[in-house]
């Protein structure tokens, strides 16, 4: 036994403490639990910023995307502590992430910048830490800065979310000061887990990641019992049975111990090992072999639904098989993605790809050309819709060339749905003006405005999902000045007037480019393509006509004209009627032509026009 697993095997209990960091994106979550982890020893001191981010994209962009884990062993009062800290993400697509790290909480860290206040994030956050009866420990961070304003953040709080001021700690994660105040803050005010390492053992699958040589590895919480190598063990939700080849916690890194008991949250893989990710159902129960009547599974956690849907093409068909093994292995570790085939005339065989939302898209792009030097095409963001026929059945599209064009596939549809979102924007009052014009403008319908001190205004929209994804957040920063903080949750389906429109060249449709919009934004989206596909499209020897049809209407047409060969340079004082016939003659000519001409459009066109 290490020396660590000796003073950890002394702790009983009564002296765990599981807790959680949850901000606002950019708030300085992950450098606290950079300052925690030195305070405890469990990294040395000014080395890698921000070890709790494993992945490249986190690193360069500075954003978590997967709540990470890790156990400290702290000395307070001569007693020794367990404590266990869960580093989650800020931003809104994660949502789903934050609300699994709770349930293996008993308390969090609620992190407000001093100079920024209470944002969008730090609401939802704190209502969902509420609703699960988790203990908030409220921390302002950033003391340090010059803009820095505790005593307007510690009345925000107060006022927002009726934390009490004096159990505040004010502190700066990045310069260390007084961030050893927090942690005896935690012991006193966090709730040990409740267990018993007696019971049959009871674990709650909270996370899990796919290595290349151990198999899916799972992050556990343990509940009741206890688990150890050798131990043979069962699923609820899949019936399944393993047997278990190595216990351990995350001290930083995967540290293997003998055993974990009731209130330690650790990993464990089994051998032989679990190869299909898919068995790892997130917020399922695990007992031993032969407990299962006595063992009442957890209550598990909703499946994120995909919101956002794209298709992804490879730049090269040749690299179809390439690019496939590298989206597989990417959604091995991130099992919200969700994946259909697909293939397109224009750009061939693909992927349409299921996101909860736009970040979590581009951060996925960036992961595919960073890990796997994969260059992929990627068209705009759309978001499903709902078609409810005459006969009371109901069907979801996420793909737009599935949807009905008008004629007569519309007999028979009773009404058309698209799915709204509740968002809250907080934005400082001087822009309030600006930013619900910006909202009705988006089809956005108002449902409260207050003011939540002088300056600060929360404003909630229902808006429809559609126009979130279309760069809603990057639009509503810059009228803003990067001052608005945006949050959302799903609202409901409502009837819409929605329409499909497509790009035509010279009468075909172009399947790759089709989108299913508003009836008030055909036209003017219309004209925007037929534009933008001009200038990508080569001249031809006959007349190439490129229109954009919303359902069965026309909406906006460009024409291309041929190259021509000059007939009449012959001709010098002749009749009119001469030059007509010469004329006339290559008319003749460019009709059969293009009877014969079938126009080929280059990859490239398409590239171009589909990048931002």
């Amino acid at each position: 036994m290490s020396e660590l697993e000796k003073r950890i095997s002394k702790i009983p209990l009564e002296r765990f403490r599981n807790f959680c960091i949850v901000a606002h994106v950019d708030h300085g979550k992950s450098t606290l639990s950079d300052r925690l982890l030195e305070l405890t020893g469990t990294i040395a001191p000014g080395g890698n910023k921000q070890i709790l981010d494993k992945l490249d994209v986190e690193r360069e962009r500075g954003i978590t995307v997967k709540a990470q884990t890790c156990s400290m062993v702290y000395n307070h009062k001569g007693a020794d502590y367990l404590l266990h800290l869960v580093d989650t993400p800020g931003h809104v697509d994660f949502r789903a992430e934050v609300s699994r790290s709770y349930a293996s909480c008993g308390g969090a860290l609620l992190l407000v910048d001093a100079s920024q206040g209470v944002q969008a994030q730090t609401v939802a956050n704190f209502y969902l830490a509420f609703a699960q009866g988790l203990h908030l420990v409220p921390i302002i961070n950033k003391i340090d800065l010059p803009s820095a304003d505790p005593p307007r953040a510690l009345e925000q709080m107060k006022d927002t979310f009726e934390l009490d001021p004096s159990k505040a700690v004010l502190v700066s994660a990045k310069t260390g000061l007084n961030v050893e105040a927090i942690l005896p803050q935690v012991i006193e005010q966090v709730p040990p887990p409740i267990g018993d390492h007696l019971k049959p053992l009871k674990l709650l699958l909270v996370d899990s990641w796919y290595s290349n040589y151990k198999g899916v590895i799972l992050l556990v919480r343990v509940f009741d019992g206890q688990i150890k190598a050798g131990d043979h063990i069962t699923s609820f939700a899949t019936g399944l049975r393993y047997i278990v080849g190595e216990v351990g916690i995350m001290y930083p890194n995967q540290t293997p111990q003998t055993v974990l008991r009731a209130g330690q949250v650790g990993y464990i893989y089994f051998n032989p090992g679990m190869k299909r990710s898919q068995e790892a159902k997130v917020g399922d129960t695990y007992t031993t072999v032969g407990a299962e009547k006595q063992v009442k599974p957890l209550p598990g956690f909703e499946e994120p639904k995909a919101m956002v849907f794209v298709a992804a093409f490879p730049v090269d068909q040749s690299n179809y098989a390439h690019l496939e093994d590298s989206i597989n292995q990417i959604t091995l570790n991130d099992r919200s993605v969700t994946l259909q085939k697909e293939s397109s005339e224009a750009l061939g065989a693909g992927w349409r790809l299921g996101f909860l939302g736009t970040l979590h898209c581009s951060v996925f792009e960036d992961r595919l050309r960073q890990e796997h030097g994969a260059s992929i095409i990627i068209t705009p963001p759309m978001v499903p819709f709902k078609i409810i026929w005459t006969d009371g059945k109901e069907e979801t599209i996420s793909n737009p060339a599935n949807f009905p064009d008008g004629g007569a596939a519309h007999v028979g549809i009773a009404e058309l749905q698209e799915p709204y979102v509740l968002t809250t924007i907080t934005l400082p009052e001087e822009y309030l003006g600006k930013v619900i014009e910006f909202c009705e403008n988006n089809r956005g319908e108002q449902k409260e405005l207050q003011f939540f001190t002088a300056t600060q205004v929360i404003l909630k929209y229902d808006l429809p999902l559609a126009h979130l994804v279309d760069d809603f957040f990057g639009k509503l920063k810059s009228l803003t000045k990067g001052y608005a903080s945006l949050d959302y949750e799903e609202s409901a389906w409502r009837k819409s007037n929605i329409i499909k429109l497509q790009l035509l060249v010279n009468k075909e449709p172009v399947d790759a480019v089709a989108r299913v919009v508003h009836y008030a934004q055909a036209e003017r989206l219309g004209k925007q393509w037929v534009t933008k596909f001009k200038e990508h499209v080569e001249r031809q020897m006959y007349e190439v006509v490129i229109q954009a049809a919303a359902g069965r209407r026309i909406v906006a047409r460009e024409t291309i004209k041929p190259f021509r060969k000059d007939v009449l340079s012959k001709l010098h004082a002749s009749d009119i009627s001469r030059r007509r016939k010469l004329l006339e003659k290559q008319k003749e000519g460019r009709k059969k032509l293009k009877a014969v001409g079938n126009i080929s459009i280059d990859q490239k066109a398409f590239q171009a026009f589909l990048a931002k």
